[in-house]
């Protein structure tokens, strides 16, 4: 750090990204991101777009709001385009926690919320995990903190029923309950549907994800209009041409290409799926994720090492070296040929284990 940088970010860690290669030789299993091109409608409308990049982008995305407010069948002052889902997550943090209501979430989970709270200078709480993985909701009731639900969990992928989220939003009615649906496309219930029953409770989702997003950067908020005007406080008090017109414009075009959309968490889940066999078959231990990701450990190897021969091989997976994580790797689903290349690598290195 230079000596000009504030004290008080003293015990901030960043948050680490996956690795992100700048050649083509890996087979990219490691960063969640969809095996599947861009919409062509999107790419259509943003390469339009960009002729206008001389001039600022809607700093009210009239038309994308209209567009996805149309979709999920909410009024137009119940959504807010962010900057990627980590900017809506991060406003969140802004506009409902200060030094009288912290934060909570589990032990295991998104490894952006940490570091959100820290820049923030937030107090928060850690819930461990069952040693299963999966989240006793019933440590999440009567919090007085601010909750952060990832559902599906990331990195276990495991998702929550809609009445157990719901449950939790219940339970805490004088704080606000995020949930972050990022990985939501892929195999659980939405919880976007109880905006209307509950004022606490704000659902945050990404374009990464499902629609093949992720370089262009689009998330937004759902809620009542109380809690979206408190997002759009900071928004235009911070970054108020947060979406740039490209980005816009490819929103548009992925929510009119729903369907092109669907077909892909289609293949996603039946690649995900087959993969899951093939790997108990090799004796891997799997958490039930509902992500377009598994979660899988080995007894005969550690994370670290898989993740390190794998990636000699080309083959890039996610490793997190913390307590509870060390022995797991996560991987992304890719399309069925890249699948069979990591499945063929794994077995592999699993044989010259045994020898």
């Amino acid at each position: 750090m230079s000596r000009f940088f504030s004290n008080k970010y003293d015990a901030l860690t960043p948050y680490t990204p996956g690795e992100q290669p700048r050649d083509n030789q890996y087979i990219k299993l490691n960063t969640n991101e969809s095996p599947y091109m861009t919409s062509e409608l999107a790419v259509k409308y943003a390469s339009e777009e960009a002729k206008r990049m001389r001039l600022y982008s809607d700093p009210e995305c009239t038309d994308l709001v209209k567009k996805a407010a149309d979709y999920f069948g909410i009024e137009t002052d119940e959504i807010v385009f962010t900057n990627g889902s980590d900017e809506a997550l991060n406003f969140a943090v802004m506009a409902f926690c200060d030094e009288k209501t912290g934060a909570v979430f589990p032990d295991i989970t998104y490894g952006f919320y940490p570091v959100i709270c820290s820049l923030n200078n937030i107090d928060y709480t850690e819930i461990p995990l069952n040693d299963d993985l999966t989240l006793n909701t019933e440590d999440y009731y009567r919090t007085g903190k601010t909750v952060f639900l990832a559902n599906p969990n990331a990195p276990t992928g495991v998702a929550l029923p809609l009445e157990e989220v719901e449950r939790i939003v219940k339970e805490n009615p004088d704080t606000v309950v995020v949930v972050d649906e990022a990985y939501v496309d892929f195999g659980t219930e939405s919880a976007v549907g109880l905006i209307h029953e509950y004022d606490n409770l704000l659902v945050v989702q990404t374009m990464s994800k499902s629609r093949s997003l992720a370089g262009g950067r689009l998330g937004y908020a759902i809620g009542n209009r109380e809690l979206i005007r408190d997002l759009n406080t900071l928004k235009y008090s911070t970054n108020p041409y947060n979406v740039n017109r490209m980005t816009m414009a490819a929103g548009i075009g992925a929510f009119e290409d729903d369907q092109y959309m669907k077909d892909n968490c289609r293949k996603i889940i039946e690649t995900r799926e087959k993969t899951k066999e093939r790997l108990k078959a090799l004796g891997f231990i799997l958490t039930d994720s509902k992500a377009n990701f598994l979660f899988a450990k080995h007894p005969m190897i550690s994370g670290g090492d898989l993740y390190q021969k794998l990636k000699e091989r080309n083959v890039l997976v996610r490793y997190f070296a913390k307590p509870r994580l060390m022995e797991y790797t996560r991987i992304t689903i890719g399309t069925e040929e890249q699948m069979d290349i990591y499945i063929r690598e794994t077995e592999d290195i699993l044989n010259g284990v045994k020898e």
